[in-house]
């Protein structure tokens, strides 16, 4: 009996040591993937409510999520990869979280696959993706306290390229934000989500490689202060819409907008990056941080301790960074803390009660007492270049709403009446396609100058800290 005790619980340890280590590997295959992939093969994941007023037809609630998409999140991939390999060389099969890789040769019995994956179409010495010595770094773009960016250039296919260099710690590991973020953005394809091109993991960093990207929109205003031309505001916000309706409508939230995760290309094609604090939310939960989005931008239910938030989160964000890109100022700048930062979101919008924000008395921060009572205002009457531009107030106002289930969703605002001039083609394209590739969208000179005026550093995510929020 002892025995057969002793045999089942070797065969246990065994099982569970091999479990451990298909763990350990499993970050580590990431990189060895990216090896016969392209810069532009990337899935996609799901996340949202449909909390935010409009989403009804878009996005479900989380309590109506079918049981099979409750236990994980969805991806797919495209077909279509420029970089792979010939068919008659390799034939890959990705299980959806990257466990199993199966290479079949064409000549059967002439090559193993462990041979043929690590095969090259040219030598041994070839370049690859997945290889830190497969790209040269250039420059140095900013430092921080984990990471650091470099300019660098693919030796692969000679693109410029992003080098997000993460520093580990033996005894740390892998940072969590730079495993999700990695984890995100490999399953993002769009033409306004920053792409994710090569992931290399040794025992000393991680590192991200991605697009190389000008500028930001905060350096951008920062070259043009006073305000944006409003033609280049409405084509900078419908880029930011859609690229958020793209994720929120996979069960994504990027919680953390501001005008430097916003790149701007010297197309000027805007692309969410930095989603070190992105989470896929495929089951309901409560557990979320209220320690996320920088202050300025961070929404009044967030600031007064709710956890429980879903994409509405977002649109907050979306909101001051519009009122911002018009008015030439943030719009809530709190200089002490976070009492400061909602008198200054109350003086404009209001001190919220149970009557204009249904269950505000239930937040763990939410004091009436502390509060100076406050009547909204029109928002022209805050930002007056609002005024200036037709509909932009109206805008505006549907998304910086305290309440948060009253906020406009990405997709909604896609059909505000302030993109009613817009061209109607910029609503039938592919995910991939820019909206610069309709005829007779383009940027206009800001104040008599190039718009290809640029600065050169960028944050492409946490830990580099080159931002003056």
């Amino acid at each position: 009996m002892c025995d057969m005790i002793d045999s089942q619980s070797a065969e246990k340890i065994s099982r569970m040591k091999k479990l451990r280590r298909t763990l350990s590997e499993s970050f580590s295959r990431i990189a060895l993937k990216k090896e016969d992939s392209s810069f532009d093969e990337i899935c996609v994941t799901k996340m949202s409510t449909r909390n935010c007023q409009g989403m009804d037809s878009v996005i479900k609630p989380l309590d109506t999520i079918p049981e099979d998409k409750k236990v994980r999140v969805q991806r797919t991939q495209s077909s279509f990869d420029p970089f792979e390999k010939p068919a008659n060389q390799v034939k890959r099969v990705h299980s959806e979280n990257n466990a199993c890789i199966n290479f079949k040769s064409s000549s059967a019995g002439k090559e193993s696959p462990k041979v043929r994956r690590h095969s090259s179409p040219s030598s041994p010495t070839s370049p690859k993706f997945g290889k830190a010595d497969s790209y040269e770094k250039l420059e140095k773009l900013g430092e921080g306290s984990y990471a650091t960016v470099y300019k660098g250039k693919s030796k692969v296919n000679g693109k410029l390229v992003a080098l997000k260099v993460i520093r580990l710690q033996e005894e740390e590991g892998t940072p969590f934000t730079a495993i999700r973020e990695a984890s995100l953005l490999k399953g993002l394809k769009h033409a306004n989500i920053v792409l994710l091109h090569d992931i290399i993991h040794t025992k000393e960093t991680l590192t991200l490689v991605f697009e190389y990207v000008h500028t930001d929109l905060c350096q951008y205003m920062d070259k043009h202060p006073g305000g944006l031309h409003p033609e280049n505001v409405k084509l900078f916000l419908f880029q930011l819409l859609r690229g958020l309706s793209y994720i929120h409508q996979r069960y994504i939230l990027h919680r953390d907008l501001k005008p430097q995760n916003l790149l701007i290309s010297d197309t000027g094609e805007l692309k969410l990056a930095d989603f070190g604090l992105a989470r896929a939310k495929s089951v309901p939960s409560h557990t979320y941080s209220n320690e996320v989005v920088t202050l300025w931008y961070r929404p009044p239910d967030v600031l007064l301790g709710s956890t429980e938030y879903s994409t509405c989160l977002d649109m907050w964000g979306v909101g001051c960074i519009f009122v911002e890109m018009i008015q030439g100022v943030a719009a809530f700048p709190g200089m002490k803390d976070i009492q400061d930062q909602l008198e200054r979101i109350f003086l404009v919008l209001g001190t919220p009660n149970e009557d204009t924000w249904p269950g505000v008395h239930s937040l763990p921060h939410f004091k009436p007492e502390r509060f100076t009572q406050y009547s909204p205002k029109s928002l022209r009457q805050a930002w007056n270049k609002l005024s200036y531009v037709n509909h932009a107030e109206d805008l505006a106002s549907k998304l910086l709403q305290c309440f948060p289930k009253n906020r406009l969703s990405a997709q909604a605002a896609l059909s505000h009446e302030y993109f009613s001039d817009l061209p109607p083609r910029l609503w039938e394209l592919t995910d991939m396609s820019s909206i610069f590739t309709v005829p007779n969208v383009r940027l206009q000179a800001e104040t008599g100058e190039s718009m290809r005026v640029f600065g050169k550093n960028n944050s492409y995510g946490k830990g580099v800290s080159n931002s003056k929020h």
